[in-house]
């Protein structure tokens, strides 16, 4: 059964406590997007956001960092409470050896991420030195977005490799535009990890999309 991330972004900052007992409750994991507003267009939250959901999460914080110069910022997230990082591989290129090691340094699993213009075999020379592949099913910078049909073969294509190098316990996690209505293709194209937004947090029974996908 895959694992379902509602992504904090999509919630209600002005009841953020209600919003994280559903996660507890019903989900496997917060995910948390870090914008920098020069990466990406725009700007999320930082370490209080974090630090204040870390006290009551009784799930794993899975922090996406779209940031420029995210070796600077690991160790703080880590601390913040994470349990797993990932970063842009176009944020850092020939460092994302570097970065994955600092982070599996710390403790934490450590995740290399692309965006949908991003050849999957950019990341090919990194898979051993990760604990997790996140692959953008839209841009990185905002949610709402709709679902990119080419992505199935991109996670299908990370997933052959992954398998080839017998690293079969390193699971797919795959963002953006993702809801009961396309969970199972994601899901068949070999991801483990669904994160959810808008169809989580603006759904009319929140749990009942979080079921819808974990079993689709």
């Amino acid at each position: 059964m895959v694992q379902i991330a509602p992504s904090i972004l999509s919630a209600d900052f002005l009841h953020l406590s209600k919003d994280v007992e559903l996660v507890n409750n019903y989900a496997d994991l917060f995910h948390l997007d870090i914008m920098d507003g020069s990466f990406v267009p725009n700007i999320s939250f930082g370490f209080p956001v974090v630090e204040a959901i870390a006290k009551k999460a009784a799930k794993p914080l899975d922090v996406h960092l779209m940031i420029v110069n995210p070796e600077k910022y690991v160790e703080r997230f880590a601390k913040a409470g994470a349990s797993m990082i990932s970063f842009h591989y176009e944020a850092a290129r020939e460092n994302s050896g570097l970065v994955l090691r600092q982070i599996r340094d710390l403790g934490v699993k450590a995740g290399l991420v692309i965006n949908p213009d991003c050849p999957v075999e950019a990341i090919f020379p990194y898979l051993e030195e990760l604990d997790f592949v996140l692959i953008m099913s839209v841009f990185a910078g905002f949610g709402g977005q709709r679902f990119i049909p080419e992505s199935l073969e991109r996670i299908s294509c990370v997933r052959k490799e992954l398998d080839k190098r017998g690293l079969t316990n390193v699971p797919i996690e795959v963002d953006g535009g993702i809801g009961p209505a396309n969970a199972g293709s994601v899901k068949a194209a070999g991801a483990e990890i669904l994160v959810a937004g808008s169809s989580v947090f603006k759904a009319e029974s929140p749990s009942d999309a979080i079921s819808a996908m974990k079993n689709a």
